[in-house]
């Protein structure tokens, strides 16, 4: 099966403030979500978007990832924003304030606490870019 194939049916999820979607992931203050067409967003992953996150087209996120425009630990507060086609691992975290670039790949049970260039592979905790998607 294509990745095209995959998504020929797609269809936004209904998303109620706090009730899991029929994938199983939840978003607290869903007025701050933007979704982008065709995202694909694993079961067990949690958005709070009380402060905006936009994921952009063709973005996937795996399973029990957590996205966070507000953290109560250290009082921080940000957009995340996860632009087009790009790839978060299960397990992952994004902290306040963070953009995460077209194409880029975050490796699995990662901590994002910072920007993310485009077209890159990062990993770690905290995360760091390892490599160019354009060097062989």
């Amino acid at each position: 099966m294509s990745k095209q194939d995959r998504f020929d049916e797609w269809k936004s999820p209904e998303i109620i403030d706090g009730v899991p979607t029929k994938y199983n992931w939840i978003v607290q203050n869903s007025d701050g979500l933007e979704l982008g067409y065709k995202t694909d967003i694993g079961a067990f992953s949690y958005i709070n978007a009380k402060y905006g996150v936009v994921i952009e087209d063709y973005v996937q996120i795996g399973s029990h990832c957590s996205l966070y425009s507000l953290s109560t630990i250290d009082n921080k507060e940000g957009k995340v924003h996860i632009k087009h086609n790009a790839k978060l691992g299960s397990h992952s975290t994004v902290l306040p304030g963070v953009t995460i670039g077209e194409n880029s790949i975050i490796g699995a049970h990662s901590l994002v606490i910072q920007d993310i260039p485009d077209n890159v592979v990062a990993y770690g905790v905290p995360t760091k870019v390892v490599r160019n998607l354009d060097e062989r």
